[in-house]
């Protein structure tokens, strides 16, 4: 037999046909389509993005409209806002659940062993999750447009308030993705989540007017992160932002966001 039969051919050991590695880009944006996909194999996920803010928005502007502020019509246009950002702080928690469920499904391990950018399992669970706020967000909108709400500064308001939570919401999800890898399952994120969100919601001023409230409420709801974010929605919609509430927002997020990135994406390659 030829000695050329037992000789490897330098053909089948080629590298020139080897894939290119997949972009940044491209390995965020693949994993935040599956971040969105959870929505149709999780459907009470849709619940919090669809039914639950319409149910709020109805529920406060018709029984309570009359009583708090003469009117469904008028309440509406002090509501609105606020329920927009209740509504997106609720929501960033699926970040910090979904996390927690790759973890105990050993989702970490496989993407370990991808030839990809290793950021981007984190990345793009948070691009996926902005896309379910802007839905959010959008239903909410409509819905008050629908029942009377008529922002003073328009659609460049609207959208400057979209915009202000959307940054505000994002920061936050990085604090529900360190908590995520430190708890062992997805149920004990959701219950820390009521626990945390509810009172800081409820203690704001979403809802009722701050000087409606006894002085000694007034001290903490003033101080309240979801009373300045509120505050500066209201405003930018309505066309009389406050500047200070507007840059306390800002500078919060760049705190939150400096502060819990790194510790979020050092857990990450940790837990890995």
């Amino acid at each position: 037999m030829s000695q050329d039969a037992f000789t490897p051919s330098t053909e089948a050991l080629s590298l020139r046909d080897r894939p290119e590695p997949v972009s940044a880009l491209s390995a965020v944006s693949t994993l935040a389509w599956r971040a969105m996909l959870k929505i149709k194999h999780v459907p009470f996920q849709l619940v919090d993005v669809t039914i639950t803010p319409i149910m709020f928005t109805l529920l406060f502007t018709y029984m309570f409209g009359g009583a708090l502020a003469g009117s469904p019509d008028a309440y509406i246009q002090f509501l609105l806002p606020g329920i927009l950002v209740q509504t997106i702080l609720f929501i960033t928690v699926y970040t910090g659940v979904g996390i927690n469920t790759d973890i105990q499904k050993g989702l970490f391990d496989r993407f370990r062993s991808l030839p990809m950018w290793q950021p981007a399992p984190v990345l793009g669970a948070l691009a996926g999750d902005l896309f379910r706020y802007s839905v959010a967000s959008l239903l909410i909108i409509v819905l008050g447009l629908i029942l009377g709400f008529r922002p003073a500064a328009g659609l460049t308001g609207v959208a400057l308030a979209f915009l202000l939570v959307l940054l505000f919401a994002f920061a936050i999800s990085w604090f529900w993705i360190i908590f995520g890898m430190l708890v062992k399952t997805p149920e004990s994120v959701m219950t820390a989540s009521f626990v945390l969100l509810m009172p800081l919601t409820f203690a704001s001023n979403i809802f009722v007017e701050l000087g409606t409230m006894p002085a000694w409420l007034q001290a903490v709801v003033r101080h309240n992160p979801v009373t300045r974010l509120t505050n500066a929605s209201r405003g930018l919609m309505h066309g009389t932002p406050v500047a200070a509430d507007v840059l306390w927002v800002l500078v919060a997020t760049a705190a939150i966001i400096g502060i819990s990135a790194p510790v979020a994406m050092r857990m990450y390659h940790r837990e890995r």
